[in-house]
C-alpha cells in the first residue's frame, strides 16, 4: 500500500494523467495517455494541448473555482456539463425516482452514498478519477449535515463497501460508480439487481474491458479503443458520438430514455450499427 501523507490526494485527470494534490496545491503532474480530447477543450479551464503544464493549470482552477481536494469544497450542484455523463444520468435517475441513492467517490471522503441529485452533480459532476484521498474532517461533516453518508472517516475508497451501507440503510434501486472490472463482477454477483457504471476506462485492456462490460448496465467510452469494440458489439443504445455512453442493459437503456426525456435540446435517434463515431474524438484511442 502506497503511504499518503496527512493531506493528499491522488487522481487520474485529463487523459489519466497522475495528479497528486498535497495541502491544496499541485505537487506533481505525469504525462497524459492521449493527446487531445474535443470534451477537455470545452472544460471551464480548457485543455487545448496534453501537456503536463496545462493540465496541472486545469487542476490548479479547479482547486481555486470550487475547492477541489480541499475543505472548501463545492458539493452541491445543479450545473449539467455534459447530457450524458455519468453523474447527469444518476442525478435524472433520483430526480425521476428510477433510483434510490448513489454510490460515487468524493475526493476528502473516499466512498459515500447520496440521495440528492444536487450533491451527486456537484461531487462528481467536476470530479476526475480518485485513485487515493486523506479524510477532510470538515468535508466529511458538511456532506453528512446536508443528508449523504460516509463509509469511513478514513476516506476509504470501496465500492463494495459502499453499496453494502446503502443496502443496509434500507436503499434497494442502487446505482454504483466503479472502474474496475473486478469490482463490478463481484458487485454483480453480490447485487444482481443494482445498476452498474463503469467510468475512468481510458488505457483498460482488452480483457479488462470485456470483463467490465459483461458485468455493466452503462459504460461510458473515454478514449478507450477496447471498451468501445467490447460495448459496441453488446449495447443496445448509445448516447453521443464524440465520447460515447454505452447502455447494456434494458435497466441502462431505461436511464438513458429517462435522461433524454428531462432534457430540453434537439435530439436525434436513428437505428444504426454500433460503436457509431461521430465528430471528432479523443487521439489517440488507448
Amino acid at each position: 500500500m502506497v503511504h499518503l501523507e496527512k493531506d493528499e490526494h491522488i487522481l487520474e485527470a485529463i487523459g489519466r494523467t497522475r495528479v497528486v494534490v498535497r495541502d491544496g496545491v499541485v505537487v506533481e503532474v505525469g504525462s497524459p495517455l492521449i493527446r487531445s480530447c474535443p470534451l477537455a477543450r470545452k472544460f471551464a479551464c480548457p485543455v487545448a494541448d496534453m501537456t503536463p503544464s496545462a493540465i496541472k493549470e486545469n487542476i490548479e482552477q479547479r482547486i481555486r473555482e470550487f475547492g477541489m481536494c480541499t475543505d472548501r469544497r463545492q458539493i452541491c450542484s445543479d450545473q449539467d456539463f455534459v447530457p450524458f455523463g455519468a453523474s447527469e444520468l444518476i442525478s435524472c435517475g433520483i430526480r425521476r425516482s428510477l433510483l434510490d441513492c448513489a454510490v460515487i467517490v468524493c475526493d476528502g471522503a473516499g466512498t459515500v452514498v447520496v440521495t440528492s441529485p444536487s450533491m451527486v452533480q456537484g461531487i462528481g459532476g467536476r470530479m476526475s478519477g480518485m485513485v487515493r484521498t486523506t479524510p477532510i474532517i470538515r468535508l466529511i461533516q458538511r456532506i453528512k449535515e446536508q443528508g449523504g453518508h460516509v463509509l469511513s472517516e478514513e476516506a476509504v475508497i470501496d465500492q463494495e463497501g459502499g453499496v453494502a451501507l446503502a443496502r443496509h440503510l434500507g436503499y434497494n434501486r442502487i446505482a454504483v460508480t466503479v472502474a474496475e472490472s473486478g469490482t463490478a463482477s463481484a458487485l454483480r454477483n453480490s447485487y444482481p439487481d443494482i445498476l452498474i457504471f463503469g467510468v475512468h476506462v481510458t488505457g483498460l485492456s482488452v480483457q479488462e474491458a470485456s470483463a467490465l462490460v459483461d458485468s455493466c448496465d452503462l459504460v461510458t467510452a473515454c478514449a478507450s479503443s477496447a471498451v468501445r469494440a467490447a460495448a459496441g458489439q453488446r449495447a443496445i443504445l448509445q448516447a453521443g458520438g464524440t465520447v460515447p455512453v454505452f447502455a447494456l442493459t434494458e435497466r441502462g437503456k431505461e436511464l438513458v430514455l429517462e435522461r433524454l426525456r428531462e432534457l430540453r435540446i434537439q435530439v436525434l435517434v436513428k437505428a444504426e450499427k454500433l460503436p457509431k463515431e461521430m465528430g471528432e474524438q479523443p487521439e489517440p484511442l488507448v
